[in-house]
This record gives C-alpha cells, structure tokens and sequence, in this order.
C-alpha cells in the first residue's frame, strides 16, 4: 500500500535526502519518495505504519503527518503496463546515457588521427571522474546521505561520503594529467568495487532507491545502468594495469 504524507521542516536536497534515507531505514517500508517542493512523501509499506513510527524515525526538525489521502492498494501500483514502466525508466536514465555518449565521443575525437585505444581509455576515464564529480559537488551536503544507502563504506564510515566527490576529482586529474596512473587504477578498483557490491546487493534486494552516480541534481533510480557504469570501469582499469 501506498500513504502520502505531509514533511515540513525541510529546506534543502540534503534535507529531502536526509528524510528519504531515514524512512527508507523503517522496517516494512519498500519504498519512498520525497517531494522537497511540495513538502510530501509517497511511502510504498508491506503493512500500515503508525505515523508516530514514521515520526520516531526521523530528526525532531521535521514533522510528519498523514494527509487526507488514503492508503492505496499496492496492486494499483503495478497496473501501469511493462511498456511504460520501461519507457519511464529509459527516460530516467536519459541524462547518463547522454553523458556517456559525449565522454566516449570527446575521449575518440581527441585522438582520432592516431588511434591510441590507450590514450582513449585513460580520457575517458579521467572525463568520466571530472563530470560525475561535478554533478555531486553541486550539492555536497546531500550527496552523502543518498550514496550511504547503498555503498557499504559510506553506510560505515560518513565522512567517507564527504570526501568521495574530492577522491573522484583527483582520479579523473591524475588520469587527464598522466599523474600516477597506475595508482589511480588501484584506486579506481578499489572504490568502484567496493560501490559495486553495495549496487549488486540493492538490485538482489529490489530496493527502489536513488542513484547517488550523478549527486542530487538529477533523480536517477538504482538500475541495472548502475552496475554496468561501475563494472565498466573496472573493466577498463585491469585492461590498462595488465595490458
């Protein structure tokens, strides 16, 4: 079943952010979506939750409450047909397709006279950090709250989450620069692998969360996309050590 509820004391995306991890932590709570704007959040449960659990679960600054609205029957949610279902989620995802396609485009054209399948890669790689860094920079005090819900580090230790945009910006300048590479793959294997195996664990438990890839500037959902972004780039971090 689905409730909607009215959250006031928000003032921020890390606010939003904040909110949407508490109450994703509820037990029985399957999904939820906050709307900063509008001051709301739709909460998909197993069961009916008392508000004043919903209530225990988040800071005292905010303040919970259910609206007028009616729990929905959870079979409601699932008779949009697959087609849509997909087609949303391809629009979702359209803001990363795009950005891959100009990294791969920008990473080829900056050296197409000589065909460096080496000196691509390590652009790409090193545009793939700039960019992603940039999108979680635009808002650094949301981002790690929404990337502590699905990488295990980040859930562990929270300032890891603070530093992690600064992390990807160093990588992406050491690759860009030709600076430590070979340390800047380690890198990338060890921070993407430990992100991928929080992503795989979110897809095997279909937990509907927020993709923290792009920051909180755009709303991504945690799909297949993400596993495949990530283990692409480790892909291309063994070729470059051990070819």
């Amino acid at each position: 079943m689905t409730h909607t509820y009215k959250i006031t004391g928000m003032t921020c995306e890390g606010c939003r952010s904040g909110v949407e991890a508490k109450l994703n932590a509820v037990p029985d709570v399957d999904h939820v979506e906050v709307d900063l704007n509008n001051g709301e959040a739709q909460i998909t449960m197993h069961r009916h939750i008392a508000t004043q659990t919903l209530q225990q679960a988040l800071p005292s600054k905010y303040k919970i409450s259910e609206t007028e609205n009616h729990a929905k029957p959870k079979s409601n949610v699932f008779e949009t047909s697959t087609a849509e279902t997909s087609q949303s989620k391809i629009q979702q995802l359209k803001p990363l397709f795009l950005i891959f396609a100009f990294l791969i485009a920008a990473a080829v054209l900056l050296h197409k006279d000589t065909w460096d399948w080496q000196a691509m890669m390590l652009d790409f790689m090193g545009l793939f950090y700039i960019v992603f860094s940039f999108f979680k920079l635009l808002d650094l005090k949301g981002f790690p709250a929404s990337f502590s819900m699905y990488d295990p580090l980040a859930k562990a230790i929270p300032a890891y989450g603070w530093v992690y945009p600064f992390i990807e910006l160093a990588l992406g300048l050491c690759f860009l620069m030709r600076f430590q590479i070979a340390v800047a793959l380690i890198l990338t294997l060890v921070i993407l692998g430990i992100t991928t195996i929080g992503v795989t664990r979110t897809l095997l438990d279909k937990k509907a969360i927020t993709c923290a890839c792009l920051g909180t500037a755009l709303k991504l959902p945690m799909t297949e996309a993400t596993f495949i972004e990530n283990a692409l780039m480790i892909i291309m971090a063994l070729v470059m050590l051990f070819i």
